[in-house]
């Protein structure tokens, strides 16, 4: 395999929003998925290894066109349509908040020789929080860009955020329209 020291996680943006407080999250999806777009597009180009990771809604399969279709709603379909996995793009199901827990993401980096994530998605709070804690504990550097997350509330949102620059040594500058 090729040498790839960075790799970019997509996590939870495949989503129909349809909790409480979803259309709200959905909102904010929608703003952070242009930078999200950004980075994607950027790793693509530079053949650099995106990785969507993403709860199941008890289908249990991992099967990225049937998770966008059962996800594909008016709240979630401009989400889906500007962040869309290529066909080079890897896709992962997750069984809990931890894009780590269950799930082949450890071996699927380490193979990809990744020591470095580029960490993105909602909601920030819970599942970026807790996926960027397991990075950490798994010795990987972490970069969340702050504009590339959200979460229902934006004081949470911030939370996160400290919580992954001080606690676990991530970088947390956002992406730069101009980068």
């Amino acid at each position: 395999m090729m040498h790839k020291s960075k790799a970019l996680l997509i996590i939870d943006m495949i989503n129909p929003f349809d909790f409480e407080k979803g259309d709200i999250l959905a909102e904010k999806a929608n703003t952070i998925s242009k930078p999200i777009k950004k980075l994607k597009d950027q790793f693509n180009k530079e053949n650099k290894p995106v990785i969507f990771i993403n709860d199941h809604y008890n289908l249990w399969q991992a099967n990225l066109h049937k998770i966008i279709d059962l996800c594909t709603n008016e709240q979630s379909k401009s989400v889906i349509e500007t962040i869309h996995p290529s066909e080079k793009d890897y896709f992962l199901i997750k069984p809990k908040h931890s894009a780590f827990y269950g799930t082949a993401l450890n071996t699927l980096l380490h193979h990809l020789n990744v020591k470095s994530l580029i960490m993105t998605g909602v909601a920030g709070n819970i599942c970026v929080l807790f996926s960027a804690n397991d990075a950490y504990m798994r010795e990987f550097e972490i970069h969340v860009p702050s504009n590339c997350i959200a979460s229902v509330s934006d004081d949470d949102n911030t939370y996160a955020l400290r919580m992954i620059k001080n606690v676990l040594k991530g970088k947390i500058n956002p992406l730069h329209e101009t980068s």
